[in-house]
């Protein structure tokens, strides 16, 4: 049964239309009139600034479909008017994925309107606040720790190798695997981040620099697994040191798309990439992920590797982003 509708009055939104110099992006005035088609709409608190929406303000790599867009693929907020049976007013919930801020509008607005399916309960003991200091890039980690566990990987196996690890996924990947006893190595070009991450779990450090080296077929064997969110000669690199039955979790590719490695070390030893996508999951095991969330993670973590930053400057902070100057994440007020 739909709930009654209630006054749509205006709201603020950053609207990416196309011009003739490419897309251009401005804060607009919206009312429910401009919403596109969904079962439910919500009252938006926070939305969160990945790399991929960094690719959307800049119209880098196509990732926007369709204009005029509001760009933003996490979001977290208040059901304010709903038609599903699954959620109704009042209740808190959060999108990741689903290709939303890409092909659907998303969470850079103070009022959005998407598809019921898109959704999931906020878990209780996450506040809205930490849901997108979580966002798209906890999520991926906690699938990245899943897919670890899965293979056999546990705190007693080995170091754990985490690439990109200053970054948001790489940052909860730390704390998450950190948390459970692992012993967690990280990969960062930065040194400046060092005691940042050690405060978040890591136990020694690699260079980008040197994990960046042309890889032998085989080397030795250093890692019970690994999270790898660069690809490439990096990606290369960390498989040809993983111990024998090792599993790698792979879920990016800022490093690039290709892969110059050889099948060596998985017939040899025995080891398994695992892919990582977050965009699809299915909705109960992304419902777990975020149960996992909710009662793993340190929420003082969370509040040292977040800075809350307002709608007025993403603009400008996005190609910050592309060019992997940013610690942690970037949550999103869509009031400010």
């Amino acid at each position: 049964m739909s709930d009654a509708a209630i006054d749509d009055g205006p709201f603020r939104a950053l609207v990416l239309r196309e011009t003739d110099d490419g897309p251009a992006g401005a804060i607009e005035q919206l009312t429910d009139a401009d919403l596109p088609d969904g079962d439910v709409t919500i009252d938006i608190d926070y939305s969160s600034l990945n790399y991929k929406d960094g690719l959307a303000l800049t119209g880098k790599n196509r990732v926007v479909r369709s204009y005029p867009m509001v760009p933003g693929i996490d979001l977290v907020g208040t059901v304010r008017d709903s038609s599903s049976a699954e959620f109704r007013r009042g209740d808190s919930v959060i999108s990741t994925g689903w290709m939303v801020g890409e092909r659907y509008w998303g969470g850079y607005s103070e009022r959005q309107r998407l598809q019921s399916g898109w959704l999931v309960h906020r878990p209780t003991k996450l506040t809205s606040l930490h849901a997108m200091s979580i966002g798209t890039a906890g999520l991926t980690a906690m699938l990245c720790v899943l897919a670890l566990e899965e293979g056999g990987v546990t705190p007693g196996s080995g170091p754990v190798l985490v690439t990109g690890a200053a970054g948001g996924v790489g940052s909860l990947a730390v704390a998450l695997l950190a948390g459970r006893g692992y012993e967690v190595v990280a990969v960062t070009g930065r040194p400046e981040t060092q005691d940042y991450l050690r405060e978040l779990g890591a136990t020694s450090f690699r260079t980008r620099a040197e994990m960046s080296e042309s890889a032998r077929p085989l080397e030795s064997e250093t890692w019970a697994g690994a999270v790898d969110t660069v690809g490439s000669a990096m990606l290369a690199k960390l498989l040809s040191q993983m111990q024998y039955g090792s599993t790698v979790a792979a879920c990016g590719l800022a490093g690039g798309s290709d892969l110059p490695a050889t099948v060596m070390p998985f017939i040899l030893r025995n080891v398994r990439l695992q892919g990582v996508e977050s965009v699809t999951t299915p909705t109960l095991r992304r419902a777990a992920a975020w149960g996992r969330l909710a009662d793993e993670l340190d929420t003082a973590l969370l509040d040292a590797l977040t800075e809350v930053v307002p709608l007025s400057e993403l603009l400008e902070r996005g190609p910050t982003i592309l060019a992997g100057q940013v610690r942690g994440r970037w949550v999103v007020d869509p009031h400010r």
